[in-house]
């Protein structure tokens, strides 16, 4: 049987304020009473990171929402994990839809959304966004969730001959979200149609997207670096290397580190 270890880190950036919010069952973010017998049996971990868009009170309010709706309805769903996530999905849309026509100053609230179950069936997920999940195994670093943002079609651009790479890298529409958890109908959605296996050594890296201040090849090396020393060495390595590269308009960045053992 898999164990589990997990830890989780936040820094603000360069911004004004946090508008990342995470919650992880058990043991970080109170908020939802979840108890073991409230989760699908076999299931060992439930995480969900969200990266709020709208401004000082909109981007927090949305994350925080988004994060107690999703745990609160994930609890409350019926079915096995996998099943359990497209409805926690859909609560906390609505919930988001509500905030915003009880207070119309907060149209255009939202954030991305990744939340994961993770126990004897292997990882589940379901992901709104552009805030990335990853996995590490045997020194080689994948990101396992779709990118809603419009890297990938910049990004095919120049696979097509329609962009240089140095104008890809620069386009400031990169960044533009296609799908987000808005209150309105969600335009894309990644949610797999069955769990991804896990095997002890694996690490799941769920992060907002200011971890993309790192290279790929950065992250990976990081975690190769740190794993030994567990998932808090990891998740500490890696918001502080975003914090000391210094970036002038460096985005929030959360990290969720997941560590898979025998």
């Amino acid at each position: 049987m898999l164990t589990l270890r997990h830890a989780s880190r936040a820094s603000q950036g360069a911004r004004a304020y946090q508008e990342d919010s995470s919650a992880v069952w058990p043991g970080q973010g109170p908020l939802v009473p979840v108890t073991a017998a409230d989760v699908p049996a076999g299931t060992s971990l439930v995480a969900v990171l969200a990266d709020g868009m709208g401004g000082h009170t909109g981007g927090q309010l949305a994350s925080s929402t988004i994060c107690k709706a999703f745990l609160e309805h994930f609890v409350a769903a019926d079915g096995d994990a996998l099943a359990r996530l497209g409805p926690s999905l859909l609560a906390a849309n609505t919930a988001i839809e509500a905030k915003v026509r009880s207070n119309p100053g907060l149209s255009g609230m939202g954030a991305t959304l990744v939340g994961v179950a993770v126990g004897d069936a292997g990882l589940s997920w379901i992901s709104v966004g552009d805030s990335p999940m990853y996995l590490h195994r045997d020194g080689e670093l994948v990101q396992l969730n779709e990118d809603h943002s419009l890297a990938p079609v910049i990004d095919r651009m120049v696979e097509q001959g329609k962009l240089s790479s140095e104008q890809a890298k620069a386009d400031p529409r990169r960044h533009y979200l296609r799908s987000a958890v808005t209150g309105d109908e969600i335009e894309m959605v990644d949610a797999p149609r069955r769990p991804l296996q896990l095997v002890p050594g694996d690490i799941v890296l769920i992060a907002s997207d200011g971890i993309h201040t790192l290279p790929h090849d950065d992250i990976c090396a990081m975690i190769t670096g740190q794993a030994r020393h567990g998932p808090a060495a990891v998740a500490d390595a890696l918001v502080a290397t975003v914090d000391a590269r210094g970036e002038p308009h460096q985005d929030n960045t959360t990290v969720i580190v997941i560590e898979v053992g025998g």
